[in-house]
């Protein structure tokens, strides 16, 4: 495993809590360096795919397998979405470094082989591309929608290829019409862990709750397309970090002491994702967290621990976070980098009552992305003060952490009147598509750096 990426933690907090104060919150950032760019800069590409500031160059010396599942049910016919996604697959196979392991499949209500031929992955070459391209171009849409078959099938594929970087890349324009909701959630069951998934709705009709359960139980991330046009672009960035990726199967390992309780993790750069419910257990006090695969990149880390208050003046260790890959080929586990959440007890009312920077600035991103989210729902449901509340609420969190494309999306669907106090009208007329894209896009979160200071809060 010489080859790995460098990994390296840091930790911000306050580590000061009053007398008798049990909840320690801290922001764990961790970056990686590929083995073959150290001393380059770090790209900061996005683990979830689409919309990295920089995509990584390839890891050439990782394994890796990658399947490019197409939606070929009978609505993809409409609105230039088969020639586009054609166009898409062909732009992705093309940049596949030699040597990956890759397939095509087309979904409806069954899905099927378009390249290779049988169950199974073949390896990039300049023939196999050739070959991709003339079975992707045979393409053609009828059927129905029935996304949970279409993913075991890429599980069966990626089964004979468990040491490498496994992804895939999956396009739909509608709903999960053909297979009941509990047999897509047994299918989500049986992939998690397998492989990662990203996905793209294209056009207008798909459902982004369905796609944001699936890429969330396969530790990917999805986007809204709603102009085919864009997605040859689209699936060649996707392509393009899923290339850069280096090492599989990263995990956070999280020990906490005796009668202390890890209430949450949450993965808060670049989207929100609670990682909560996805612990393992891994020894004593000690639980893991799945990250997915890496290449270079930055991701950040919102942990809360509750834990037994001391005497003032005592310290402890309130959490000892770990990065941990799984040992391959009779090598052992290997602990890619490790750092520490403090605690101490004060009387000292200005050093426990001081916020830290970062982890201010996240709690009002994971607050942004529910205020979006409960606000839509409202809406939809025709609930319009609560939809006016709750976007409301978002239009000043997204001014206080510094999310423009959030503020440009929420302008979309409503008129602000005050953006201090959170004032705004609902728009009468909202096009489906700005709706989506807020609604998409509400969990994509920005950084700050070391030293910024969010606004406060009003009255602090």
């Amino acid at each position: 495993m010489s080859d790995l990426p460098e990994f390296t933690i840091r930790v911000d907090q306050n580590p000061y809590l009053p007398a008798g104060a049990r909840e320690m919150h801290a922001i764990v950032s961790v970056e990686a360096r590929s083995s073959a760019r150290r001393g380059t800069g770090t790209a900061s590409g996005d683990p979830l795919g689409g919309g990295a500031d920089a995509v990584p160059e390839p890891a050439r010396g990782a394994a890796a397998a990658e399947i490019i599942i197409i939606d070929t049910s009978g609505s993809m016919s409409y609105s230039g979405k088969m020639a586009a996604a054609k166009r898409a697959a062909r732009a992705a196979v093309d940049v596949l470094r030699d040597g990956v392991y890759f397939a095509v499949i087309a979904g409806a209500n069954q899905p099927r082989m378009v390249y290779p031929q049988g169950e199974r992955l073949l390896q990039v070459s300049d023939k196999t591309r050739r070959s991709a391209a003339n079975a992707i171009g045979r393409l053609d849409a009828a059927g129905g929608t029935a996304i949970g078959s279409w993913l075991r099938l890429a599980d069966r594929l990626f089964a004979e290829h468990g040491d490498a970087v496994r992804h895939a890349i999956l396009l739909t324009d509608g709903k999960n019409q053909h297979e009941s909701a509990d047999e897509l959630d047994a299918a989500l069951g049986q992939c998690a862990g397998g492989f990662l998934c990203d996905a793209r709705g294209v056009g207008t009709d798909w459902d982004v709750a369905e796609l944001r359960k699936i890429t969330s139980a396969l530790l990917g991330g999805f986007l809204d397309v709603p102009d085919p046009a864009d997605l040859e672009a689209d699936f060649l960035r996707m392509t393009q970090t899923a290339m850069g990726k280096e090492v599989a199967d990263v995990a956070l390992r999280v020990w906490t002491p005796q009668q202390a309780e890890l209430r949450f993790v949450k993965q808060m750069v670049p989207t929100v994702e609670d990682l909560t419910g996805r612990r393992s257990s891994s020894g004593t006090q000690t639980g893991d967290y799945p990250l997915g695969a890496w290449g270079s990149e930055q991701r950040e880390y919102h942990l809360s621990v509750e834990v037994t208050p001391g005497d003032v003046g005592r310290q402890m260790r309130a959490a000892w976070v770990k990065l941990v890959v799984p040992g391959r080929g009779g090598d052992p586990e290997q602990v890619l980098a490790a750092g520490n959440i403090l605690a101490e007890w004060t009387d000292d009312e200005g050093k426990s009552t001081r916020i830290n920077n970062r982890v201010a600035h996240h709690t009002g991103q994971s607050e942004l992305a529910e205020a979006i989210q409960e606000g839509l729902e409202a809406r939809r449901e025709g609930d319009e003060d609560t939809a006016t509340a709750r976007l409301g609420r978002a239009v000043v969190l997204a001014q206080r952490v510094g999310n423009e494309q959030i503020a440009g999306l929420l302008d979309r669907v409503v008129d602000v009147l005050d953006p201090e106090t959170g004032t705004v009208r609902l728009k009468r007329e909202v096009s489906k598509a700005d709706e989506m894209s807020l609604d998409t896009r509400s969990v994509r979160t920005v950084r700050t750096r070391q030293g910024e200071t969010p606004p406060a809060e009003d009255g602090s």
